[in-house]
């Protein structure tokens, strides 16, 4: 078994995507290969098929890989619930909300035989495993504490690759420093560079290159340039690039306003928004940012009383309910969902200090929060909605909450027996705790469709193409991108690969 591991010279220069390429690389040329990665902190889940939670990422390049993803693959996964605090999840399942200033020494005493037996079953089943960093192995303040970065290249004895991203400036200054600030043993598992999100002509940088290679002994091994590849995101870094997303603004337009909580999670469930044509998604973070909604989706959160007592506060929850009353539709999922509701009780304590809140009440639910937690892929059919009637859809479930109907109809038959969701309005209020519920590309055109003969618009025709096939095309464009950029005959030498 060979390992590589990609590292970075800090969080968002793009180690996930390259780890996510080289895992397709690899497997098209006929490795049985896996990624890992050993603590990742994002926000964004991806349930394994026996229930349970890892990083998004690893799920994503678990799918590169041809194979199905395993809680061995992330074996702790960190989410955020404020500035201090955060949950950690262990092979998949809640092992406890843990104070920042405290994690480090559990990490090093209680977790790290956690990571070394997840890779050891993983090096066991394949001939090659892409191991990805997190943040930057030179936090000289943490390295007595870090269970991501070298310590793990050590377990695994791997080559590092160390990544920097040249959009954001001083990536010659980055990659020499990263380096200067490994001691010795570490510097020399560095086996080359890669400068990431590149823009313009590669001549001109060519001079840079040949003075980090002379100053440093470690080779460049290829320069990726930027490009959107529409793979998914893994954290809360990426909502200033989800910001700047354009949707496809041909024809007549819907509006719709993606309340931008402060706790936001899951917000992989939007990207489905930004690719439907005559749709403009505008990201509302506060009563300025507000326009004329057609659709309003509340999204999940990691926290879902503190986002709503800040939805309060903001201003923003008064202005939902007015323009629900005006004729405008709206869409709760996971949190959002429980924040439609009448009511929200949190009598333990386990989400804020706010024991119980009054919700939007546009929905008639109610939600409790209790300590155990729902992880399961999910489908289902559509009830009783003007749009999309008995169409199955599929998905995963993340909560804490336990949500009852007081009245009015679910939103789909779970294929478990389970009823979920609620609908209300008509059909122009809805919720549900599926997440990737528009990942269900016909159902989403459908609900879009339903709404613009609502409002007198033209329906959008044409072919829609899966969910599954839109993930393994942009697979395969990644592939071809980073193998073209990259000296792949140097990077075999350097794993030790034939």
């Amino acid at each position: 078994m060979k390992a590589v591991m990609v590292q970075g010279t800090a969080s968002d220069v793009g180690k996930s995507v390259l780890c996510t390429a080289l895992c397709r690389i690899f497997y098209e040329d006929g490795y049985r290969v896996a990624p890992f990665k050993s603590q990742n902190m994002a926000l964004n889940s991806y349930i394994t098929a026996d229930g349970g939670e890892i990083g998004r990422a690893q799920g994503v390049q678990a799918e590169a890989c041809g194979i199905e993803a395993t809680v061995d693959m992330n074996p702790i996964l960190l989410k955020p619930k404020g500035d201090m605090m955060a949950e950690v999840i262990v092979r998949g399942k809640h092992f406890a909300d843990v104070d920042a200033g405290k994690y480090g020494e559990v990490a090093v005493h209680r977790l790290w035989p956690a990571v070394c037996e997840s890779y050891k079953r993983l090096a066991a089943e394949y001939d090659l495993i892409v191991i990805e960093g997190a943040g930057s192995p030179a936090e000289i303040n943490l390295r007595h504490r870090d269970i991501a970065n070298m310590r793990v290249a050590e377990m695994a004895d791997a080559a590092v690759l160390l990544v920097g991203d040249i959009d954001r400036g001083g990536v010659f200054a980055s990659l020499v420093g990263t380096l200067a600030l490994l001691p010795e043993h570490e510097r020399r598992r560095v086996k080359g560079f890669v400068i990431n999100k590149f823009r313009g002509q590669r001549a001109l940088l060519e001079p840079g290159l040949e003075w980090l290679e002379k100053e440093t002994g470690v080779p460049v091994l290829g320069v990726i340039p930027y490009v959107d590849n529409h793979i998914e995101a893994e954290d809360s870094l990426s909502l200033s690039r989800l910001r700047l997303k354009k949707g496809d603004m041909t024809g007549e337009t819907l509006n719709i306003h993606v309340i931008a909580l402060p706790r936001m999670a899951d917000f992989t469930d939007l990207d489905p928004l930004f690719d439907e044509p005559g749709v403009d998604v505008r990201l509302v973070a506060k009563l300025s940012d507000w326009g004329h909604p057609d659709v309003i989706v509340i999204p999940g959160t990691q926290n879902t009383t503190e986002d709503l007592f800040w939805l309060r506060a903001s201003g923003l929850a008064a202005r939902i309910v007015s323009a629900v009353a005006a004729g405008a539709h709206i869409v709760g999922i996971g949190g959002g969902y429980q924040m439609l509701g009448e009511t929200l009780s949190d009598p333990d304590g386990l989400e804020s200090v706010h024991r119980e809140l009054d919700g939007l009440g546009i929905l008639p639910v109610t939600t409790r929060f209790v300590p155990d937690k729902t992880t399961v892929r999910t489908e289902g059919y559509v009830m009783d909605v003007p749009f999309a009637p008995d169409e199955l859809v599929s998905g995963y479930e993340n909560h804490f909450g336990r949500t009852e109907r007081t009245g009015g109809r679910p939103f789909l038959r779970l294929t478990d027996g389970r009823l979920d969701g609620a609908v209300a309005l008509g059909g122009r209020a809805w919720g549900t705790y599926l997440h990737g519920i528009f990942h269900n590309r016909t159902f989403t055109r459908a609900w879009l469709n339903h709404i613009r003969r609502e409002k007198g618009l033209t329906p959008v025709e044409g072919s829609i193409v899966s969910e599954a096939e839109r993930r393994e095309a942009s697979y395969r464009a990644l592939a071809q991108l980073v193998r073209s950029h990259l000296d792949m005959e140097k990077l075999r030498q350097v794993i030790g690969l034939k």
